[in-house]
Parts: C-alpha cells; sequence; structure tokens
C-alpha cells in the first residue's frame, strides 16, 4: 500500500534535503505532450546531486510515498505522470553538469538532467559527434532518453540510446548506488545492471548520471529526397543504398503523401519540395570521413536506383542549409499530425522485410470504420513506423475517440501477428501496460514482475508505469 505525501513528510524531507531542491508543482510537471493523461503531484523535488537522490529515495522508501522521476516531460506514453496517491515528482532539471570528457576514449560522462542538445553541442566542442537525434532534443533530457532507449533518425547507424551509453550511475529504491561510470567497451563482471536500468522507464531505480559514446564527426553530409512508388521499392532502394555506401548511411526515412498533405496545416513555413506531391519518398542522409563526398554518394545512388526504376524524382541536397531544410520538413509532420489531430497513434515495429505487407494489409483492417486517414511514416532503415489513424476529413477528432482503443487493438493485433513490437521507441509508461500484458511473451512478464518486486519491493518507483501496481 502507497501512501500519499503528507505534511509530517514533506517536514522530514525538507530538514533532510536543501531548500534548493524543492519546486511549485507548475502544470508542466502534470502533463504529457498528447493530452491523455493528468498527472498529480504531492511535492515537487529537483535534486542537486546524487547524494540528494538517495536522500530522497530513503525517506520516500521508508515512508511507502511513490516518485515519479521527470525528465524533460517529452514521453508520449504517459511515463512522467501519475494518477495514483499524490507522488513525489524527482525532477532531474538541476543535475545538469559535465564530469568528464575524454576524446582519446571516445567518452562524455554527463548528469542524467543533461539536455540532449546541450550534450551534442558538448560533443561537438570536442570535434565529435553524439549521434542521438529527435524531434524533442532541445527539451529531452539524458537520463528519460536512457530510461526510454530512445531511438530517433539514426539508428539505422549508431543504435538507440542503449546503444550509445557504455555506464551509468542510479539510486536504487532503497537508496544504494550503483557506481558504474567506467566507460569500458569490456567489461564482463556478472550480470550488466546498466541494460536492467536502461529502458525500465525509472522503475527500478534513478539514473544519476551516464558515460557516452562518442564518434568521429563526419568530415561531410548531405541528404536526399528520392521518390518512390511503393514501400516495396523504398525497401529495395534502402538495399542497394547499403551495398553502395556502408556504413555511411546514416539515415533512411519513408514519407507518406498523407504527411505532405498535412504539413499544408502547418503553414507555408514548411517548404514542400515537388511541385506535386509524391505517394512515398524517402530522406536519406550519408556522412563520410574526409576525401570522400556524400554529395556525390547521393548522386550516384540516385542514378544508379533511376536506372533500375526504383526512383522516379529527386533531390540531393547543396549546401548544408538545404540539408537542415529537408529535415525540417521530417520533423514537421509529428506537429502537422498534432494540428489535425489523431484518433490513435502506433509507435511500431515490424521485421523490415514485412513493411510493405503491414502497410497494405492494416488498411483493410481498419476499412469499415469508414473513410479514416492515414498517415505513415517513419524510420525505414530499422524497421520502425509511426502509423497515425485520423478522422474523416471535416470530422472532428473529439466524435471518433471511442473508437480509440477498437483501432489501437486492429493495428496492435496485426504488428503482433506479423512478429512485430506495439512499443518501438517510446516505451511503455501507463498508456501501453494493457498491451504489455496481452502481447508480451508470459515468462518475460514474469521475470519483469520478478525484478521489481526484488529491486523494488514497495514499489515506491514510477507505480503503474510499465507493470501494472500491485501486479
Amino acid at each position: 500500500m502507497l501512501n500519499p505525501v503528507t505534511e509530517t513528510f514533506l517536514a522530514e524531507l525538507r530538514a533532510a534535503l536543501p531548500a534548493a531542491c524543492f519546486r511549485d508543482p507548475a502544470p508542466h510537471y502534470l502533463e504529457e505532450p498528447r493530452g491523455l493523461f493528468q498527472g498529480r503531484a504531492g511535492l515537487v523535488v529537483a535534486p542537486g546531486s546524487t547524494g540528494e537522490v538517495t536522500t530522497l529515495l530513503v525517506h520516500a522508501n521508508a515512508a511507502r510515498v511513490p516518485v515519479v522521476p521527470y525528465g524533460g516531460g517529452t514521453g508520449l506514453v504517459g511515463g512522467q505522470v501519475s494518477d495514483g496517491p499524490a507522488p513525489v515528482v524527482l525532477s532531474l532539471e538541476r543535475m545538469n553538469g559535465l564530469r568528464g570528457l575524454d576524446p582519446l576514449a571516445g567518452t562524455l560522462t554527463v548528469e542524467a538532467g543533461a539536455i540532449l542538445s546541450d550534450v551534442q553541442a558538448m560533443a561537438a566542442e570536442a570535434g565529435m559527434l553524439f549521434p542521438l537525434s529527435l524531434a524533442s532534443e532541445g527539451s529531452a533530457r539524458i537520463g528519460g532518453l536512457l530510461a526510454t532507449n530512445a531511438g530517433g533518425v539514426n539508428v539505422i547507424r549508431y543504435g538507440n540510446a542503449r546503444d550509445l551509453c557504455l555506464g551509468i550511475e542510479a539510486v536504487l529504491p532503497n537508496g544504494e548506488v550503483l557506481h558504474g561510470l567506467k566507460g569500458l567497451r569490456k567489461d564482463n563482471m556478472g550480470y550488466d545492471l546498466r541494460h536492467l536500468l536502461i529502458g525500465a522507464e525509472g522503475t527500478l531505480g534513478i539514473i544519476t548520471a551516464a558515460c557516452l559514446r562518442l564518434f568521429p564527426q563526419p568530415a561531410d553530409r548531405a541528404a536526399a529526397l528520392m521518390v518512390v512508388e511503393s514501400p516495396a521499392a523504398a525497401l529495395r532502394l534502402l538495399d542497394m543504398a547499403r551495398g553502395r555506401v556502408g556504413d555511411a548511411l546514416s539515415a533512411f526515412e519513408l514519407i507518406a503523401r498523407a504527411g505532405l498533405e498535412f504539413l499544408d496545416a502547418v503553414g507555408p513555413e514548411v517548404r514542400q519540395p515537388f511541385a506535386e506531391k509524391p505517394g512515398w519518398m524517402c530522406l536519406i542522409e550519408l556522412g563520410v570521413a574526409h576525401g570522400q563526398s556524400a554529395e556525390a554518394g547521393l548522386m550516384d545512388l540516385f542514378e544508379a536506383a533511376a536506372e533500375a526504376g526504383l526512383v522516379q524524382d529527386g533531390l540531393v541536397s547543396q549546401s548544408e542549409g538545404q540539408r537542415r531544410e529537408f529535415w525540417a520538413l521530417r520533423e514537421s509532420i509529428p506537429a502537422a499530425n498534432k494540428r489535425i489531430g489523431a484518433i490513435s497513434s502506433h509507435d511500431i515495429s515490424v521485421p523490415i522485410g514485412a513493411i510493405p505487407d503491414f502497410l497494405a494489409t492494416a488498411p483493410v483492417r481498419l476499412a469499415d470504420l469508414g473513410p479514416i486517414r492515414i498517415n505513415a511514416f517513419g524510420h525505414l532503415g530499422d524497421g520502425n513506423l509511426h502509423y497515425n489513424v485520423f478522422p474523416p476529413e471535416g470530422d472532428a477528432r473529439a466524435d471518433w475517440l471511442d473508437r480509440r482503443e477498437e483501432i489501437k487493438g486492429r493495428v496492435h493485433g496485426l504488428v503482433h501477428e506479423m512478429g512485430g513490437s506495439v512499443s518501438a521507441e517510446h516505451g511503455v509508461g501507463r498508456l501501453k501496460v494493457g498491451d504489455l500484458e496481452r502481447f508480451g511473451d508470459p515468462a518475460g512478464l514474469a521475470a519483469m514482475r520478478a525484478i521489481k518486486d526484488a529491486l523494488d519491493p514497495n514499489g515506491i518507483l514510477n507505480p503503474g508505469a510499465v507493470l501494472r501496481a500491485g501486479r
């Protein structure tokens, strides 16, 4: 049984922590971007050190008061809000310092509250690259990105957040500190607790710092938009790109006509690349070493693909500004989706070879609902699609929300049939707890519950996220 924050608990915590730790429970701590959840807080605490996180968790564990970790608040599955007993919201905003930089080892050690764009800038100042990149990088924090094992646009080359982290420091529910910031490439000293806590969404421990992997900055980068007739042709283009440019392929995105049409709702500041909106196009980026030309590599790919009948039109960036312009178009699609108002949004992955079948079959599964609109786009190179369903043109989103669970069930059911995942890069949070129970492997779920019980027997950390509270 968990207890809400009480005056007695608050008094004890104020006596144990500096006054600078306490924050007013401003609305942004209690909201999430889609407006699907409204949280509550008995108290907002922003520790300034790992020791202060320890103090907080020791007191919360003793009093059985829930603790909900809060990073940048950008999560899309409700992992950062709670409607249970009034919790302590633990914000990492003050823990944003640089712990260490080792260019020779290719590592950057930062506290968990560091904002992703700031981490990218730190790496760039050292002549290196931290390649995790996503639309919310100006506000998302490293702790939350690791807690959800974030993906983004560069997974095809560099991997997910998990692959970009060599070590973590974390505070366990009982206040013990896991000291794991060595930054070693090889360390087989028993269970890898780093990988247990990464992706656990703050349910097993609070990540307070991380040793991140850095990479050489590409000497030259360029992007291209290539028009294809179908997702199947896009897959063949992906295969050709891998064969011709190898590891220089940094991103390979699929964009549908619906996304381009929705961009008209954002406004004229989003420049459309083609006079006639294509049914499908791919956004491809290369990053190459000294002595090579990314633009030339993309031109070579375009010419070969055109000769093979895979592409019908295309643009290759001629400058850094144009490359950024291509990406601005891609990153504006979620904002356009929000403006239109989805009935149900899905962050899914299927085996890459199954993507054309999924994109052909899913509309059939939904056809009897009426003339709904679908915008499917995303990271074709790693099999992750954002499959969003919208009301018919002219209909209000609110009039369709009673069909949301039905739509989600049909889409997720098809994903499961195809051997995919209903949570590709956004996590489970509170939104997908039921999906995890429905589609998760029974043995895996039992192991997860056993781990949760072992590390957090009082269930104080982010209760209701990932696993149903009390189960």
